[in-house]
């Protein structure tokens, strides 16, 4: 990657579209040249996909549960476990995590009765020792392109250099 890919993700992050002919008059680099490089780009695995985003709350989905969850301890357990909290209807997100709790997970739900339903199959899984979830009161920040969390020299200085 060079100072080009950097410049491209950027603008991808900015502007919210993998666009050639949008990219090309954002950053100035030829259409064709953002073309070959986005191509590259998702050869390498850096892009994974070309997906838009979605607006939670418009679908019905006003509901952000946060939940801190512990489980018992064995070989492996946080794959499985993890795994299991994964499948649960309504779980967007699953961190395993350092600390007091085991897992942090995020959910997007549409009501109370969806939150109730979520907390019971938590409770379903054997492993899982307790749970605390706190509801969202009001989203701060919610970036879904991470590269819009950083100036364009440091998304150069932390990507890798292809000789």
């Amino acid at each position: 990657m060079d100072d080009r890919d950097a410049r491209i993700l950027k603008a991808i992050a900015t502007l919210g579209t993998g666009s050639p002919e949008d990219i090309s008059e954002y950053t100035g680099i030829p259409k064709s040249t953002v073309h070959y490089r986005i191509k590259n780009l998702k050869e390498d695995g850096i892009l994974i996909n070309d997906l838009l985003d979605v607006d939670a709350q418009k679908l019905g989905l006003e509901i952000t549960l946060v939940t801190q969850v512990v489980a018992e301890y064995n070989e492996a357990y946080h794959v499985e476990v993890g795994e299991k909290l994964a499948a649960i209807e309504g779980v967007n997100q699953v961190y395993f995590t350092m600390g007091e709790n085991d897992f942090v997970v995020i959910s997007n739900l549409t009501d109370r009765d969806m939150v109730s339903r979520l907390v019971t199959d938590f409770e379903k899984i054997d492993e899982v020792v307790r749970t605390s979830s706190q509801f969202v009161i009001e989203t701060i920040k919610d970036e879904p392109n991470l590269l819009n969390d950083f100036e364009l020299e440091t998304v150069t200085e932390f990507t890798p250099k292809v000789e």
